[in-house]
């Protein structure tokens, strides 16, 4: 019987992972020393529309754990993010653990999350123009050859 409640919870646990679990999503943008599309800065070279602010709270799990990394803060900044469909979170910011009454430690973080306009598509610049050539010097008109002139 313990076989079998054992490869029965062993099934549902493989049915339960997703099939893509090992693809990578991809970004519009992304910041490469974490991974997902939060930035500590603005952008400055993109038009962008803004979604709103995001707020995350990350927690130690016990009084000896270290902080959250910046890496576990920025990642839970863009879950949040990602529900609004937001294509990135700028002006990321968080502080230091800190204990609470309802908490080992935690971090807070806040951003902005913004959705990125689309870029228009540039019409191409028209060929230049052929020069309208040069009027051609007016022919010496034929005359006819008059004898002894």
């Amino acid at each position: 019987m313990k076989r079998l409640v054992l490869l029965a919870s062993v099934l549902l646990v493989s049915l339960s992972q997703p099939a893509f679990a090992g693809e990578k999503k991809q970004f519009v943008v992304v910041n490469e020393d974490v991974g997902v599309p939060v930035f500590p800065y603005d952008f400055k070279d993109r038009p962008y529309d803004v979604l709103g602010e995001v707020k995350a709270g990350v927690r130690k799990a016990t009084a000896f754990s270290k902080s959250p990394s910046q890496e576990k803060i920025y990642r839970e900044l863009w879950e949040r993010a990602e529900k609004l469909g937001a294509d990135a979170v700028i002006n990321a910011n968080y502080g230091d653990a800190h204990v609470s009454a309802f908490s080992w430690g935690k971090a807070n973080a806040k951003g902005t999350a913004i959705k990125f306009k689309p870029v228009e598509a540039v019409p191409a610049a028209a060929p230049a123009a052929e020069p309208a050539a040069a009027p051609a010097e007016p022919a010496a008109e034929a005359q006819p050859a008059t004898p002894g002139r």
